[in-house]
């Protein structure tokens, strides 16, 4: 009986230990869905005006050949047809002067700063529904009608900085309270007059402090400087989208510089979230300039602002259209958007790599490791913004449970950019459009510039990205810091990208309808082309076409700029931010390249916590005065005293400043001040051998043979001989020779060098430093029997970084 008895008590402690687990396992389930709605990222619900249709034939995906006309340095301007000034009350131009057609669908909405919905232009139901409204103003659900172009009428309105709480507020809000500024000598009242409306479907605007006596339809320029800012912003979009505006991105965002008289004009079609076509934020920018000039006067110069894709804005239209810009002021800059894919695409199938593939090698679960292959900042203490999507699907996932604890650039910066530039079937804001629109829409940055890249017979935009012959990883295996045996399974299994048309549907944003995530990807391994050793993976082909397309096009930043531009970022590299500071350097050694030196380019560089844009802002001014004193120096010519390379401390001091302050093993010099305490990185594209430059697309193959003659694998060689056979498997056209040039650069001059370019209104004679002949590359094709090595310069710092002492 007593067995019994403690039978049942054991059975009956058993069922109460099981029924709190089972209490507990689902007590922290509901948890977890609790914490997933309220903490995980969601993508964008329908909003109530979404793209309903588009016009007959916009969505045919025709094949197309890629661009191969003049570049925009070469080629001219259509005169102007638009009579410019847009009177209030009437709206811009639609169309564009040269950038080429309207494309569909286009996504618009309310302007925020008069909360009115876009114009009614049919009644066909394409574009954007309009909405009636009732008494009070609201929307109704009546549809009066459609807007395919997204036009609004231009209006104007002030607003005045409060002594209260220093913010913005519309004017007929002051009860006594504006602030006040004083410009060109004289005290005013901080009013500024805001215009916004639409110029090529964007939405644009013009920013200034009121003048003396004016009216909205007539300012006054007593209080402007007779400088002109042209606001540029970043961001990474695909197109077919207008944006938006706000009194807040345009006089929040610039108040310091209307304060000291500036103006400040901005466009939509100057935000890279919403496209990357140069030729249409070159067209939008000469119709807003021409806006602008209508209603004050011509400028005495104007200076572009902006960071990111900000930034890549102003280097190529500095060299595709001279005189749009007379200074630039690129912020956390990169040389321009395409080649930033070349080594961007490589990251998550390394990351796949480390995390997964060879998830038995413990060795990369110290991301530090990892840096010797990637380049990019790696930081060994650091919680990623996908940490938690990593941990919830460590529940159903195993693959997640023994990921690596810290970070690199190619995670915190660029996961989830890959798909929203290459995936055709995927675009974060799909619920904007209907549902036939947005199946039948390809979603990719190729194919928002298919007039350039071309499309195949398949009716998908060609690709420029191209890994094939690329060693990843062959700097880490030079030094020693992976072995033949990692460096041969890394190159088999990572093959790169699958074709547009077999690539599916994308598992990370997986809040847009699923509440867990059962299926994450967070490496979009599914869209990739992967192999073993024993069955290597294809690498990818890209069209050669496609690449002399965006060269020809002005896409590709070649370096020929003669403006003074100032490159002003603060150092991010400790925090794994996608504004890494190499991309500076990656841009002055392309002008170096295209000019024979770099003077008229500054690097500034600054703890994140000061802000040197106002006094970058003093030295263009004073540069630009004496450009326009003496034309005849030219630029380099006319650089003030105090127009140097810097960095700067926390509190603004600077640290170092002159000629040599950023030397280091990029430009193979001893590393100067500047460069000890803010040093740059690499890529993974660096770290097989590329130039600092990051500008081959494609690279000319050579035999693993040839490759073994020419010292390319060091201390190595012996071991890639005794694994010849494996070498030959995973790279069968030969591996990438770094000394040649690029084999999509078109052979042909894209433009001639020599002549004036017009500077704030004065011709400036271009200023070159090399023969003619000497220009185009570093290197020519190697003939038979020359085997002259120009060294490829990677860079790369072991260990952390030094931004995290700052």
């Amino acid at each position: 009986m007593a067995w019994s008895a403690r039978k049942i008590t054991a059975r009956y402690l058993t069922r109460r230990l099981l029924a709190g687990v089972a209490a507990s396992f689902f007590v922290l389930l509901g948890l977890g869905f609790w914490y997933a709605y309220e903490k995980l990222p969601r993508l964008p619900g329908v909003p109530k005006a979404p793209v309903v249709g588009v016009p007959a034939g916009a969505l045919d995906h025709r094949p197309a050949p890629a661009y191969a006309g003049d570049h925009p340095r070469k080629s001219g301007r259509p005169a102007e047809y638009f009579p410019f000034p847009i009177a209030i009350g009437e709206t811009g131009p639609v169309e564009t002067l040269f950038a080429g057609p309207s494309s569909y669908p286009f996504l618009c909405g309310e302007n925020a700063v008069t909360e009115l919905q876009p114009l009614v232009d049919n009644h066909n139901g394409e574009g954007v529904p309009v909405f009636s409204l009732d008494e009070a103003g609201n929307k109704s659900d009546e549809v009066i009608g459609y807007s395919r172009d997204c036009s609004h009428a231009t209006s104007v309105a002030y607003f005045y900085r409060s002594t209260l709480d220093g913010n913005f507020h519309p004017l007929e809000k002051a009860q006594n309270d504006i602030d006040l500024v004083t410009v060109n000598g004289q005290t005013t009242e901080f009013v500024v007059r805001l215009e916004t409306g639409t110029i090529n479907r964007f939405f644009y605007a013009i920013a200034a402090l009121r003048g003396d006596g004016e009216t909205p339809e007539k300012p006054n320029t007593s209080n402007w400087n007779k400088r002109l800012i042209y606001q540029f912003r970043g961001g990474v979009g695909v197109g077919r989208q207008q944006g938006d505006i706000s009194s807040r991105s345009i006089i929040d965002r610039r108040a310091d510089q209307l304060a000291r008289g500036y103006a400040v004009v901005y466009s939509t079609a100057n935000q890279t979230s919403n496209h990357y076509n140069i030729w249409l934020a070159e067209d939008t920018a000469r119709r807003l300039k021409k806006q602008f000039a209508a209603l004050y006067e011509e400028p005495l110069y104007t200076v572009g602002i902006g960071g990111s894709g900000g930034a890549i804005q102003q280097y190529l239209l500095a060299q595709n259209a001279p005189g749009v810009l007379d200074a630039a002021l690129p912020l956390y800059s990169y040389p321009d958007m395409v080649s930033q894919t070349i080594y961007v695409f490589d990251c998550e199938p390394l990351e796949y790599f480390f995390d997964v593939v060879a998830a038995e090698d413990s060795r990369w679960q110290d991301v530090s490791e990892r840096e010797a292959v990637i380049g990019l900042a790696t930081r060994d203490e650091f919680e990623h913004r996908f940490r938690v999507l990593e941990n919830a699907a460590a529940l159903f996932d195993g693959r997640y449970r023994g990921v690596a604890k810290g970070s690199s650039e190619c995670v915190q910066g660029w996961r989830g950019l890959v798909p929203l530039v290459n995936n055709p079937n995927f675009i974060h804001f799909s619920k904007s459009f209907a549902d036939p629109v947005a199946k039948n829409t390809h979603w990719s940055h190729w194919e928002d510039l298919r007039d350039f890249y071309g499309a195949g017979d398949d009716g998908y935009a060609n690709s420029a990205w191209d890994n094939q012959g690329v060693q990843y990883g062959l700097e880490a295996l030079k030094s020693g810091r992976i072995s033949i045996d990692e460096f041969l399974r890394m190159n088999a299994t990572i093959g790169g990208w699958k074709a547009p048309e077999d690539q599916g549907g994308e598992k990370l944003w997986f809040m847009n309808g699923d509440l867990f995530p059962v299926d994450l990807s967070v490496w979009s391994e599914h869209n990739m082309n992967l192999g073993s050793l024993d069955n290597p993976a294809p690498r990818n082909v890209a069209s050669v076409e496609a690449i002399e397309g965006i060269y020809r096009s002005g896409h590709v930043f070649l370096g020929d700029v003669e403006i003074p531009i100032i490159d002003v970022r603060h150092y991010l590299d400790g925090e794994l931010d996608m504004h890494h500071s190499l991309a500076s350097f990656s841009s002055r050694e392309r002008i170096r390249r295209a000019r024979g030196h770099a003077d008229n380019q500054l690097i500034w560089m600054s703890h994140k916590k000061y802000n040197p844009l106002d006094e970058a802002l003093d030295i263009v001014d004073h540069w630009m005065q004496k450009i326009i004193e003496h034309p005849e120096r030219g630029v380099a010519g006319n650089r003030p005293v105090e127009a140097t390379d810097r960095c700067f401390d926390r509190s603004g001091n600077v640290l170092a400043a002159g000629p040599n302050v950023w030397n280091g093993r990029w430009n193979q010099k001893p590393d100067g001040a500047c460069m000890q305490r803010y040093p740059i990185h690499s890529t993974p594209r660096q770290m097989a051998g590329a130039p600092i430059t990051g500008d081959v697309f494609k690279c000319a193959l050579q035999p693993v043979e040839r490759a073994l003659a020419k010292g390319v694998y060091g201390e190595s060689s012996a071991a890639i001989v005794e694994r010849i056979d494996d070498m030959k498997r995973i790279f069968p056209g030969g591996v990438c020779n770094y000394n040649a040039p690029d084999l999509g650069r078109p052979k042909d001059r894209l433009f001639q060098h020599g002549g004036d370019v017009i500077i704030a209104g004065h011709l400036v004679g271009a200023d070159y430093r090399q023969l003619p002949t000497e220009l185009a590359q570093d290197s020519e094709p190697e003939s038979e029997g020359q085997d002259a090595e120009v060294k490829a310069t990677p860079v790369s710092v072991n260990g952390k970084s030094a931004g995290e002492e700052n």
